[in-house]
C-alpha cells in the first residue's frame, strides 16, 4: 500500500509541472497589460512603465519569468495580488471555505439522490421509474448551469419568494467567522434564525451545482449495477436462496460502486468548474467568483496561483479516490 501511495505521489510531480506551464502560458495570452492596469486611467510615462515592469519582472524573457515563478512556488510563495497587494494564499484561504461548503453540500445531494435512483432504475429496468429517472438525468446533464440558475432564481426567489437571491447570509446577522463555513459559524454564534438564514441562502446554489453530478452519478450507477447483476457470483448468490436485499446490497452494489466512486471523484473537477458560474450567478463569495474577477482585472499572480491550487485539490481528491478502491473491493486491494 505504501508503495502504491508513493507511486501515485510521484505521478503528481510531472502533472503539477505541466499545470504550471499551461497556467503560466495561458495567462500570458490574455489581452491587456497589467502594468497599464496598475497605472490607472491617467496612464503612465515610458520611464515609469519600465520601472513598474522591472519591479514585476515583466522586463525579463518569458522563460526567466517562469523559472522565477517556479522557484517561488517551491518556497511556498504564491506571489501577491497586483490589485489588493495581499498574498494570494491569504486571499485563497479566506475564500476557500465558502467554495468547499457549497461543493460539499452539492456532492452530498448528488450522491444521496443519484446512487439510490440509479440502483432502483437498474433493479426495475424498463419500468416507468427507469424511463422517467434516466430521462430526467439526461435533461439535467444537458442543462446549462447559467440558464438553470437564473430559472430557479426567477421561480423560487422572484415568483414564490421562498429563497434569497444572493449572498451567504442575511445582512441582519453578524458574527465572527471561526471556521469559515457559514452553516457551522451560524450555529456557533447562537443567534436565533442565523442558521436558517445561512441554509436558505445555500439551497439554490447547491441545487444548481449538484444537477450535473447528480445526473452523471445516477446514470453511472445504473450502468454499473446492470453490468454486475449479470455476473456469475450474483446468480450464484440468488441460487443459494439469499434475499434480494442481501444480493443487491452486499454482492451487487459493493462491486458496482467502484466505477461510481471513480465518477464521484472526477466530479470534483466539474464542481470546481461549475462553481465559477454558480458563484457568479448567486454572488457567492468563493474562489470561483474570485478567479473571474481576477481574470477581468488581469491579475496574473492570482489567476496563475489560483489555477494551481484548484488543480492540486482535484488531484489530491482523485488520489484519495484511488486509495478507497481497496476498501470497497478487497480483490483490487493495493499491496
Amino acid at each position: 500500500m505504501l508503495r502504491f501511495i508513493l507511486k501515485k505521489l510521484l505521478y503528481l510531480v510531472p502533472t503539477m509541472i505541466g499545470i504550471t506551464l499551461v497556467a503560466f502560458g495561458f495567462i500570458r495570452l490574455l489581452p491587456g497589460d497589467p502594468v497599464l492596469l496598475m497605472a490607472g486611467e491617467r496612464g503612465v510615462s515610458p520611464e515609469r512603465y519600465a520601472q513598474i515592469a522591472a519591479q514585476l519582472g515583466y522586463d525579463k524573457p518569458v522563460w526567466q519569468q517562469y523559472l522565477h515563478y517556479l522557484g517561488n512556488l517551491l518556497q511556498g510563495d504564491l506571489g501577491n495580488s497586483l490589485v489588493t497587494k495581499k498574498p494570494v494564499l491569504t486571499e485563497f484561504l479566506a475564500l476557500f471555505p465558502a467554495t468547499v461548503e457549497l461543493a460539499l453540500v452539492a456532492i452530498i445531494i448528488a450522491t444521496v439522490i443519484g446512487v439510490p435512483v440509479g440502483v432502483i432504475a437498474a433493479i426495475k429496468r424498463g419500468s416507468w421509474f427507469d424511463q422517467i429517472s434516466m430521462t430526467a438525468a439526461l435533461v439535467g446533464f444537458s442543462m446549462p448551469i447559467f440558464w438553470w440558475g437564473l430559472l430557479l432564481i426567477i421561480l423560487f426567489s422572484g415568483v414564490l419568494g421562498w429563497t434569497p437571491v444572493s449572498g451567504r447570509i442575511s445582512l441582519m446577522y453578524f458574527f465572527p467567522q471561526v471556521t469559515g463555513f457559514m452553516l457551522v459559524d451560524s450555529l456557533l454564534s447562537g443567534q436565533k434564525g442565523a442558521f436558517a438564514s445561512a441554509l436558505s441562502h445555500l439551497i439554490l446554489p447547491s441545487i444548481v451545482l449538484a444537477t450535473i453530478p447528480l445526473a452523471v452519478i445516477a446514470r453511472q450507477t445504473r450502468s454499473a449495477m446492470l453490468e454486475v447483476m449479470g455476473e456469475d457470483y450474483v446468480r450464484t448468490a440468488r441460487a443459494k436462496g439469499l434475499s434480494s436485499r442481501r444480493v443487491i446490497g452486499v454482492h451487487a452494489l459493493r462491486n458496482a460502486m467502484i466505477p461510481v466512486i471513480t465518477t464521484i471523484g472526477l466530479q470534483v473537477g466539474v464542481l470546481m468548474a461549475g462553481a465559477i458560474l454558480t458563484e457568479t450567478i448567486f454572488s457567492w463569495p468563493g474562489i470561483g467568483k474570485w478567479m473571474i474577477d481576477s481574470i477581468s482585472r488581469r491579475d496574473y499572480p492570482v489567476v496563475q496561483s489560483g489555477l494551481l491550487l484548484i488543480a492540486a485539490i482535484v488531484m489530491i481528491v482523485n488520489l484519495i479516490v484511488d486509495l478507497t478502491y481497496g476498501l470497497i473491493n478487497p480483490r483490487i486491494r493495493h499491496k
